[in-house]
């Protein structure tokens, strides 16, 4: 997987390659049901109601906030210079190259960044973002990551899904954008990167014999992924 592109220099992610790989074939249904999202059908046909994706862009806002803690907690949990940095090269493009781009992006939707600060937090997102901060003050670094990892290759994997589907609709679709953010040559060098340092980690940490763990991990965390979409999605319903 190391330094491959394609002709036009754009790097090309290997699904397969190392832990990532092993985890992502052997979560079951879980990562399925994260990029698959019906969610994610309507955004690539242009169908989602705008509404729905307002409420969606909103809470995607709070959660790089808590996003961005994760990394500044795999600080902490570093045990070398290495890691350290890695993690503050992650917290630092979530707050000053993403955030700013997520708040441009929502400014264009009529969303204010005063609103959506002040906005209330969907349990799905308090789920999904407590659940990994939880996994890494409980565990290491490596549970940490293999909680956050799915995030960010996720997005990679459907924007490249959706934009090779026939039945994507580009012309005159209002979320092309968001889908096109997620192709980028620098999102997709650091998808590359994370699952690349995830293995790495994963070797010095024995990965291997803590592997059922980190499945159960990764297979969590997916499904709570598929769960935010709901936050978007109207046919979504939340139990009492």
């Amino acid at each position: 997987m190391m330094n491959q592109s394609s002709p036009d220099g754009t790097p090309v992610i290997d699904l397969d390659f190392g832990l990532f790989g092993r985890l992502r074939r052997e979560s079951g249904d879980a990562w399925q049901r994260y990029v698959r999202h019906p969610f994610l059908t309507a955004l690539g046909a242009g169908t989602l109601p705008l509404e729905q994706f307002k409420n969606f862009l909103v809470q995607d806002y709070l959660y790089l906030i808590q996003y961005a803690r994760g990394y500044a907690l795999g600080g902490y949990k570093s045990e070398s210079l290495a890691e350290l940095r890695g993690a503050g090269r992650m917290m630092t493009a979530i707050l000053d190259v993403e955030m700013p781009l997520h708040v441009s992006y929502c400014a264009e939707w009529g969303l204010t960044e005063a609103e959506m600060a002040a906005a209330p937090e969907d349990m799905r997102m308090i789920a999904y973002t407590s659940f990994f901060l939880e996994r890494g003050m409980a565990g290491d670094k490596l549970d940490l990551d293999v909680a956050l990892i799915p995030c960010i290759v996720g997005y990679a994997e459907i924007a490249a899904r959706l934009l090779a589907d026939p039945q994507t609709v580009l012309e005159g679709n209002p979320y092309r954008p968001w889908i096109e953010a997620y192709t980028g040559h620098e999102y997709l060098q650091a998808v590359q990167a994370s699952i690349e340092a995830l293995d790495v980690l994963g070797a010095r940490r024995g990965a291997e014999a803590r592997y059922p763990s980190l499945l159960k991990t990764f297979r969590t965390a997916s499904l709570l992924e598929a769960d935010f979409w709901d936050i978007g999605w109207p046919d979504a319903v939340i139990a009492d």
